[in-house]
């Protein structure tokens, strides 16, 4: 009888380690997946973070592109205009000259629509012509902005990877 109540004894003590090693090992786990949890939020967060500066830095480039694309725009043209300066003068000189010697003003007629362009690209290279053209997009943009409208609506993923399907000799095997 004693052997059987030291048996008893034993397996009552071995029961009762096994449960607290059970709600240690819960209670561990649900620690575990607490501390889990709030490690995939924080991954999340520093995600949205890290895609937040991605875009912004996009942004920043894209403005930067277009900035030196106008600036080669009047750079262009303020050398386009050195060029055509010396053209305009030079006609300008010869056929009033012409007109003069030979007393036919018909001559300087070429005159009237050479000084048109004349005006224009002194505009455009050191003028206001930008900053008018800007002023005028901005009213299109906040008054006629269904003129903007792409033809199909503004492209989509889904657009995209259709038209890429249907170009890609493989689009077969990948669906």
């Amino acid at each position: 009888m004693d052997v059987t109540h030291n048996n008893c004894l034993i397996a009552s003590i071995i029961k009762l380690m096994t449960a607290s090693t059970q709600i240690e090992i819960s209670t561990m786990g649900f620690l575990m997946s607490k501390s889990m949890d709030e490690n995939m939020k924080k991954q999340q967060e520093f995600m949205l973070h890290n895609s937040r500066l991605q875009l912004e830095r996009q942004i920043i480039m894209q403005n930067q592109m277009r900035e030196r694309q106008m600036a080669m725009q009047i750079a262009w043209s303020r050398e386009f205009l050195k060029y055509y300066g010396a053209f305009f003068s030079l006609a300008t000189l010869g056929l009033t000259v012409g007109a003069i010697k030979r007393q036919k003003p018909g001559l300087f007629v070429p005159v009237v629509p050479l000084s048109f362009i004349m005006a224009y690209q002194m505009d455009m290279a050191y003028g206001t012509l930008v900053s008018r053209m800007k002023g005028e997009a901005e009213n299109i943009m906040v008054g006629e902005s269904e003129r903007l409208d792409l033809p199909h609506g503004t492209p989509t993923f889904e657009s995209i990877e259709n038209v890429r399907r249907a170009k890609s000799p493989l689009s077969s095997i990948l669906k």
